[in-house]
């Protein structure tokens, strides 16, 4: 009987287990065409896509209303993704219907595509009466910097440059509000190809001729653009003399989109770090920070937060452990972190030792010369420490414990924190000592004054900034007010209702 009940719970175990996936074979035929059918889709959703990019573009210059151009370049990083030499090609034969030397210029930088294969259709935007009228300039350099994209990112530098080059001797001759927007992209682009030949400092005298035309015109897209890619122009060949003075004789314009404001945020950050003006720079450099996107551009705040954390230590300020630990800063920050253990301890050895290790990594990070600058710091915050941990100490036992060569260095460095007030203390001279004072309750000094002061201009910027940063459609200042013919149908009615009044009121008199 037992063993017929567990035959029984066998046979159901076995029944209630699902059944393997078994493998079955896919002809070849099938398979080969499934494969080639997903990248035929994706192609012909991006030539959908840029398809309507163009309808918002012709709509912004109809409508003389910029906002349907931004919507069109919002989309430029997700579109450049999905560019190929086959997307390309159709586009490019499919709107430039009537330039015939342009299309040709263009497609010379294409290979040739392959057959069209069975069900693929061909792309024609423009018909009849459309595919003989010119292109507007707006759609024509749209397209032109699609093809910049491409063999950018293909790495095809040369060839990228040859196009790009093209593209802003045709933006130079047009003086056209609607093509604004457009040409700060093309600028933008421009310069990166320039960089990566490591030819960035020849356009330098270019950036400056289309900064002072796009001022005169205002405009404030191009303006933004151009003065961020001088500015990293100069920064790249360290010549920070001449970006402060390109900050202090320019005015940033305040419509500039938040990416823009970001840029120039952080490029002021770093002149100031290196004039030594660390609370500038912290406090630019946290607008930076605030003024990036939330959710992508991870190397720019990457990048933001090294220069950040070495400007708080060079204020004598320890960074919060936090930032150390989000997931997209970890592993770049992890020399920082410990460089903030080093200066935290005033360890110089640890100082060294972490600079010998990461040095070339600093370099890169173009932070190398503000670290430099740490060692005093490091050997300031040891002296503090020795200042805290004992009443009374010989300076030979500070220059052990510092690893500093001989007392009279270690009576030189404790004598400049004194002056500096980084410790209340006394050296006496002949007998070779350092005597502590005590310590003074802060709640005496100006220091929580000074602490509430720089919390509440913190709050008071993030609201102004906020201010600032509201968008509201075009004139939507108006939808509430009456118009013309409202207005004199109320005024006609008010008459009316005024002579009614007036006749009740006679009539009410015998």
């Amino acid at each position: 009987m037992k063993e017929t009940a567990a035959k029984r719970r066998d046979k159901a175990g076995k029944a209630d287990k699902p059944k393997e996936p078994q493998d079955v074979e896919m002809p070849e035929e099938e398979a080969a065409a499934n494969a080639t059918k997903q990248p035929r889709e994706l192609d012909s959703l991006t030539l959908d896509d840029i398809k309507e990019h163009v309808k918002q573009i012709e709509k912004a210059v109809s409508g003389k209303e910029p906002r349907f151009v931004l919507r069109a370049l919002r989309a430029l990083p997700s579109t450049s993704r999905r560019l190929n030499t086959n997307v390309l090609h159709k586009a490019t034969t499919g709107f430039f219907t009537n330039n015939t030397n342009t299309r040709d210029f263009l497609l010379g930088f294409l290979e040739e595509p392959m057959e069209m294969a069975d069900g693929d259709v061909q792309f024609r935007p423009r018909t009849g009466k459309a595919a003989l009228a010119p292109l507007l300039p707006e759609v024509e350099a749209y397209l032109q910097l699609l093809l910049v994209v491409h063999l950018t990112n293909n790495k095809r530098y040369t060839e990228a440059q040859k196009v790009s080059d093209d593209l802003l001797q045709k933006i130079g001759s047009k003086n056209r509000r609607a093509l604004d927007l457009v040409a700060a992209k093309c600028y933008y682009y421009h310069a990166r190809v320039y960089e990566f030949l490591k030819q960035f400092d020849t356009i330098r005298s270019f950036l400056h001729t289309r900064l002072r035309t796009a001022t005169l015109r205002h405009d404030a897209d191009g303006q933004a653009v151009l003065l961020n890619l001088l500015l990293r122009n100069y920064l790249h060949f360290n010549l920070y003399d001449q970006a402060e003075k390109l900050v202090s004789k320019s005015v940033f314009p305040e419509l500039a989109n938040n990416n823009e404001w970001a840029r120039y945020l952080y490029y002021t950050g770093r002149i100031k770090a290196i004039q030594l003006e660390y609370s500038e720079a912290r406090r630019t450099l946290t607008n930076a920070l605030r003024k990036a996107p939330q959710h992508t551009a991870v190397g720019f705040k990457q990048t933001v937060h090294k220069l950040l954390i070495v400007v708080e230590l060079l204020l004598g300020e320890i960074p919060d452990r936090l930032q150390f630990r989000q997931p997209s800063l970890k592993r770049s920050l992890m020399p920082y972190f410990l460089l903030t253990q080093a200066v935290r301890m005033g360890n110089l050895a640890k100082f060294n030792q972490v600079l010998e290790q990461f040095g070339e990594k600093f370099q890169t990070d173009g932070t190398y010369t503000l670290i430099i600058r740490l060692r005093h710091n490091v050997i300031k915050t040891g002296v503090r420490m020795i200042s805290l941990s004992y009443s009374r100490i010989s300076l030979a036992d500070i220059a052990q414990k510092l690893q500093l060569d001989s007392p009279e260095d270690a009576e030189f460095i404790v004598a400049k924190a004194i002056r500096d007030g980084v410790i209340e203390a006394s050296i006496n001279h002949e007998k070779g000592f350092v005597q502590s004072k005590e310590t003074m309750d802060i709640y005496g000094t100006r220091e929580p004054q000074l602490a509430f002061h720089q919390r509440i201009s913190f709050c008071l910027d993030i609201h102004n900034m906020s201010v600032k940063a509201m968008r509201f459609p075009p004139k939507a200042y108006n939808k509430d007010l009456e118009s013309a013919e409202e207005r004199r149908e109320r005024e006609q009615q008010d008459l009316e209702f005024a002579k009614e009044m007036a006749e009740d009121d006679d009539d009410s008199f015998p």
